[in-house]
């Protein structure tokens, strides 16, 4: 049990440290003229294609236990996937990029805020508590980077805040659906009601971009890294681990989003690593260690 439950942490880690990464994807993407809103489709729509011929090949089931259940597929699918990604995306516009990132990286106070109203069997010990704040606390020691001053606006906060809220929302109701479905049948719905949801946007402003893609086939390769591998892998390696380590655990190593992002931007764009990096990351470690105590 002890070997399981360490792959089941390395797993969680991992996820985060590829969503870590595809900011560089991301940003090269933006820059070679490519929307957020049609980022997110392509890459959601690569990744609902494989998985929806992996199930063809294996044995498709197309529909969940009566309308409820159907239902709330469709609330993953909106939550985790088309407001997540809009809001967090759109922030940006509005606010800074230390507010956006430090207003969402701390979703995991409100997933366990959220699923401690209404799984008692889940709810944090005092210990637990405290080491969610120390994780978070550590959150934004990295995101500030020393510079301890927020500039409030509050239509892109309120839009970061919306975006933690999404992923709460997501942690939350991804309890009900793991205890019915296996994780392939889940992740699949999740891509397809986040596309889904996206058909009005698109109404409103037509066009994937496509062409964009063709003039540049580099873009090509960041898409398949965010489709095939940030999406279709990490969304069914983070559902399965959301299953055996539970929602509350499995969430809160979204603390390590910062830190893989800044440990990949030293990597690739040769950033500096601070002080300030290395003692917010000892705080994370300590806080998710303490947040996994019983």
């Amino acid at each position: 049990m002890t070997d399981r439950r360490f792959i089941y942490h390395a797993v969680a880690f991992l996820v985060v440290a590829v969503w870590g990464s595809t900011f560089i994807s991301t940003k090269l993407l933006l820059l070679g003229g490519l929307s957020a809103a049609q980022i997110f489709t392509i890459r959601f729509a690569i990744a609902y294609i494989l998985l929806l011929l992996f199930s063809l090949w294996r044995g498709i089931r197309w529909f969940a236990n009566g309308w409820r259940h159907e239902l709330l597929m469709a609330m993953l699918g909106l939550t985790g996937g088309t407001l997540y990604f809009l809001t967090e995306n759109n922030a940006m516009n509005y606010t800074t990029t230390t507010n956006t990132s430090l207003i969402v990286s701390l979703s995991p106070l409100v997933a366990t805020a959220l699923i401690s109203l209404f799984y008692k069997s889940q709810r944090l010990s005092r210990l637990q508590t405290v080491g969610s704040f120390i994780a978070a606390a550590g959150v934004a020691v990295v995101v500030m980077n020393g510079h301890f001053v927020l500039h409030l606006s509050p239509r892109g906060d309120a839009l970061a805040f919306g975006a933690a809220l999404c992923w709460g929302l997501y942690s939350l109701l991804m309890i009900p659906a793991g205890k019915h479905y296996d994780t392939l049948f889940v992740t699949r719905k999740v891509f397809f009601y986040g596309l889904l949801f996206m058909v009005p946007y698109f109404l409103l402003r037509p066009g994937l971009g496509l062409d964009v893609v063709a003039d540049n086939p580099t873009l090509l390769l960041h898409l398949l890294f965010l489709g095939c591998i940030a999406s279709m892998l990490c969304f069914v390696a983070w559902n399965w681990v959301l299953k055996r380590l539970g929602a509350v655990v499995t969430t809160n190593y979204v603390y390590f989003n910062p830190v893989t992002t800044i440990v990949f931007a030293w990597l690739v764009l040769h950033e500096q690593i601070t002080i300030y990096f290395l003692l917010g990351t000892l705080l994370i470690l300590v806080g998710m260690y303490l947040a996994d105590r019983r």
